[in-house]
This record gives C-alpha cells, sequence and structure tokens, in this order.
C-alpha cells in the first residue's frame, strides 16, 4: 500500500488494491485505508498514555483530551506544545504547571488506550467514571436544524468519505450550521480533537451543540459536560450509563439522529419540534 501525507506530514489513509468481489464479479479495486498509530501523550518529559488515533490534528487532539481529562482546567495551562513523529508511532510532547503535573503524577494512567476504550489507561473506578459538574442552560435547537446539522457533517467527512472508517465530530453553531468537524479511528479521539480546536478558538460551549457518527458512550457524554456542553446528538444508541450521566449533569442527550428520526433521552426542553414552535 502506497502511504499518503495528511497536512501535519504524517499518514491518515493508505491507498492499495485489493480483491473485490461482488457476488460472483471478482475485480482488482483500488482502496483507502485509514491509518491507526500509536500516539503517546507526554506532559513535562513524563509519558502519560498511548492512544492509538489517527495522526491528524493531533495539537487539537493534545488539548482536548487534557481539558476533558481534567489534567488541565484551562487552555492557557497547556503552556507548549510539540508533535514529534518516531519510527513506530508519534509523540506529543506537551508542558503544563508543575501543580497540575504533581496532581496528574499520581493518577496512574500509564496504560495504552485502545481505539474503541473510553478509560485511557484509568487504574482505578473513580478515574474511570468522574462524574461532571451540572452544564449551564444552553439554547433551544430545533428539530430540523439537528437533522440538517448530520446532513451537512457528513458531507465535511473527507477522511470518511474517502474510507468509510472513521467517526466524527461536530460542532453546529445555531447561525452557520457545521463550523468544525473532526475525525479519527477513535469516536472519543475525534471529540477530544473537536474540543480542542473549539477551546483555542475561544468557543462558547453553551452556544451550540455537538453532533457524533457514533453510539453515546458514557466518556463522550462525560467529555462533552466536562467543558460545558449542554446538547450531545449521536446516531447511534446511547448506554444506560450514559443516560445516568447526562441525566445528573443536566445534558440534553439524544440517540439515534437519522434522518428525521431521533429519541432524547434526557432533558429534552433543549429540543424544539414543529408542533412545539408552531403553538
Amino acid at each position: 500500500m502506497d502511504a499518503v501525507s495528511s497536512e501535519l506530514g504524517w499518514t491518515s489513509y493508505r491507498t492499495g488494491t485489493f480483491d473485490s468481489w461482488r457476488g460472483p464479479v471478482h475485480t482488482a479495486k483500488e482502496d483507502y485505508v485509514a491509518e491507526e498509530v500509536p500516539v503517546v501523550l507526554v506532559y513535562n518529559t513524563i509519558p502519560h498514555v498511548v492512544m492509538l488515533t489517527t495522526p491528524l490534528n493531533l495539537e487539537d487532539f493534545a488539548l482536548g483530551f487534557s481539558l476533558t481529562e481534567e489534567i488541565i482546567g484551562h487552555t492557557s495551562e497547556l503552556q507548549s506544545v510539540r508533535v514529534v513523529q518516531r519510527s513506530k508511532g508519534v509523540e506529543v510532547r506537551m508542558t503544563i504547571p508543575e501543580a497540575r503535573f504533581e496532581k496528574l503524577h499520581g493518577k496512574g494512567k500509564n496504560m495504552t488506550g485502545r481505539t474503541g476504550c473510553g478509560l485511557c489507561g484509568a487504574t482505578t473506578l473513580e478515574q474511570a467514571i468522574r462524574h461532571p459538574h451540572h452544564v449551564g442552560h444552553g439554547l433551544a435547537l430545533s428539530a430540523n436544524l439537528l437533522s440538517s446539522g448530520f446532513v451537512d457533517m457528513a458531507q465535511k467527512q473527507s477522511l470518511n468519505l474517502l474510507t468509510g472508517a472513521v467517526h466524527a465530530a461536530a460542532w453546529l453553531h445555531p447561525e452557520q450550521g457545521i463550523v468544525t468537524v473532526r475525525e479519527d479511528v477513535g469516536r472519543h479521539n475525534a471529540l477530544d480533537k473537536l474540543i480542542g480546536s473549539l477551546a483555542k478558538a475561544n468557543c462558547d460551549f453553551e452556544n451550540g451543540w455537538l453532533l457524533v457518527t457514533s453510539r453515546a458512550s458514557y466518556e463522550m457524554v462525560q467529555k462533552a459536560a466536562s467543558v460545558g456542553i449542554t446538547l450531545l446528538a449521536a446516531i447511534s444508541a446511547p448506554t444506560a450509563l450514559a443516560i445516568q450521566l447526562a441525566d445528573e449533569c443536566g445534558l440534553t442527550l439524544v440517540g439515534f439522529a437519522r434522518h428525521e428520526n431521533h429519541m432524547i433521552y434526557t432533558h429534552p426542553h433543549r429540543l424544539q419540534h414543529y408542533q412545539e414552535s408552531a403553538a
């Protein structure tokens, strides 16, 4: 397979020719395959965790992960970030305040966080399931805007349009529609990338909504609520723990958001339907 470089110089996907079968008909077909590489997050020269990640937007990923895992409390506390390619993966080297690093040192997150895993190397139950603070009021979202947002989002998933193998997280603005999309083989990695990108732009997380092309697992709710996002809409199902956490922190959780259909699991007041708006 041939490697294709991303805008950062890393390989985001590869091309190759493979055997394709449609019933009894065989052809040789060129295909695009998403990359998945180990990315080690290093704080103050000490490796913290290794994540299997699509090597795109890694500075966004580093900031988003640092915020949603509560390693730092504000964007300004990520004092520096540098992405370094290694023969077997990528290092993201960060500098954070010493007081934050001392707290991080005792968390014991030194395991590999696999692509589909949301634990990120947690070694205790307290680390695995953090209960986020209550989110703010947020904005009401029309069901029509939600539906059109998912359609627009799909067209802006450039890597997935090639490979069909990556998740996406998108930010839906009330007046601008989909303004930012981030993609990754891991659903929570895509979300961390999105949150990092929005945080760098000083986004008001109460002034918009989060759309994801995955199931709404508990860590998606956990990460979203940790930065004050008030509505999370997923294309697939939530888990029971995700519903519990969303209910506790006041986040509106929407699942099975496909075409004009959706299910609202918690705090339905933020999603308006035609009958309600016309009344």
